[in-house]
């Protein structure tokens, strides 16, 4: 097989890339120049819809097909950048702002001139502070040379661009809350509809796209249709960036076509390298926490959109891979998820806010010692009982919640009841007759001491 060409990474290291005249000698805004002088915005939405590019951010709606969502009567229309990137595990898109800032800014000025939008904002998370200078510096740059505001290569189109950071809300990474946000309001999700492609920011059509999918636009524009679907897989097209994380040789973010398996992006010479000395695979979450996790037998799982679901995941998410180690305790990797979404729910839908709570209390519990084998079927039963898949919640957070809450007690309870059978005698009855569980404080992963107010 052929070495794999990156193409979102490609600029990596190369000396001076974040400066524009540098980015511009490698053939950088010839794709922007050649589809706003040459092409109308339908075209370059047909265009995209055609490259069968999917929304890397984690739902992997068609972008193209978001874009054609748009009323065509519309006369003003923004665009939003989700760099928010909360996915625990992920960490692709700033990468793409750090190394290659200029990249996401040429596919914003395409994305805009395709949903004749009149000004983007970049919603970014307060904790990326270095890439936030870098890509404001980079924006001031394009705004010099005329790249951004008005009269755009000549043309008759104007777009403005702003940076927004957000205050490091998980639940700003959907696209409702991150427009609730941006408008100066809490982050809470939406009811919809309306869909913001109808009634978004301000109150306007608004399209929301993610980081990856924006900067995969102009290497669509500059090399065609044809040679994006050429790369991945049935369904799931063009190249993708896969970060990996955990005890592995070499984390990070690489860059390989859609499917890559999950076995090669730990162990493949050119991604992760293997396990560190005296380490073995337990599990990995492939995609990000909210996708849910494979056991070390099904990392051969392909990491596109549709072969993950054959393994009960609940997509592709970020391709963002965490590692779990063999001596890895369970439990705390249990009470760790579900302390995470019993602190990022907002609040507003009862089953994700109680859910979410109660789920981390059990978890405590288990991870204190004092675990029943009912409590693993209480918490199958509650993650089937919340989520916006079966129409029971106003945003995705408590799917994403239930899917590596219920995959992981699952796929390891066997793990699980051996920890149960093997508690202290009479400590489930201790607990329940003298001590709050909820009081009990999550000791830190791998610890064996748990303390507890009682």
């Amino acid at each position: 097989m052929a070495k794999y060409e990156p193409v979102l990474l490609k600029n990596v290291g190369v000396p001076d890339i974040r400066k524009l005249d540098v980015y511009r000698s490698r053939g950088g805004y010839a794709s922007a120049k050649k589809v706003l002088t040459e092409w109308t915005p339908d075209q370059a939405v047909e265009i995209i819809k055609s490259s069968g590019l999917r929304g890397r951010g984690g739902a992997g709606f068609p972008c193209g097909m978001k874009w054609s969502f748009l009323p065509p009567d519309r006369k003003i229309t923004y665009l939003c950048v989700n760099a928010d990137e909360s996915e625990p595990g992920t960490f692709c898109n700033r990468v793409l702002m750090e190394e290659d800032p200029h990249q996401l800014l040429e596919g914003i000025l395409i994305a805009g001139f395709a949903t004749r939008s009149t000004a983007a904002y970049i919603y970014m998370r307060v904790e990326f502070h270095e890439q936030f200078h870098i890509l404001q510096k980079a924006l001031d740059e394009a705004y010099a040379a005329g790249l951004f505001g008005k009269k755009l290569f000549g043309t008759d189109y104007n777009l403005e661009c702003y940076i927004h950071r957000g205050a490091g809300a998980y639940v700003c990474g959907e696209e409702t809350g991150l427009i609730e946000s941006l408008e100066g309001k809490r982050g809470w999700p939406r009811i919809k509809p309306p869909f913001p492609a109808i009634e978004g920011l301000f109150r306007r059509p608004t399209v929301v796209n993610n980081v990856e999918t924006i900067c995969c636009v102009p290497h669509i524009v500059e090399r065609g249709v044809e040679w994006f679907k050429s790369i991945g897989t049935e369904n799931s097209a063009g190249p993708k960036l896969y970060t990996v994380s955990g005890p592995v040789k070499r984390p990070g973010c690489f860059e390989a076509p859609l499917g890559l398996s999950c076995r090669d992006l730990i162990f493949g010479d050119d991604y992760g390298q293997g396990m560190l000395e005296g380490k073995k695979v337990k599990g990995c979450i492939p995609g990000g926490l909210s996708v849910g996790v494979l056991t070390e037998k099904e990392l051969d799982c392909k990491l596109d959109f549709d072969d993950v679901r054959k393994y009960g995941l609940l997509g592709l998410g970020t391709a963002g891979a965490i590692v779990i180690p063999h001596d890895a305790d369970i439990r705390h990797v249990l009470a760790n998820i579900t302390r995470f979404y019993s602190h990022e729910s907002c609040g507003q839908c009862t089953q994700c806010r109680e859910g979410t709570n109660w789920l981390y209390k059990i978890a405590k519990r288990i991870a204190a010692g004092a675990g029943r084998v009912a409590d693993l079927d209480l918490i199958v039963e509650v993650t089937k009982n919340m989520g916006m898949m079966g129409g029971l919640s106003i945003c995705g957070l408590p799917d994403g919640a239930a899917f590596p809450i219920r995959t992981i007690v699952e796929k390891f309870r066997d793990e699980f009841e051996d920890h149960i059978r093997r508690q202290e005698p009479g400590r489930v009855e201790y607990m329940i007759k003298h001590v709050n569980p909820a009081a009990y404080e999550l000791p830190i992963l791998g610890s064996r001491s748990v303390q507890a107010a009682v």
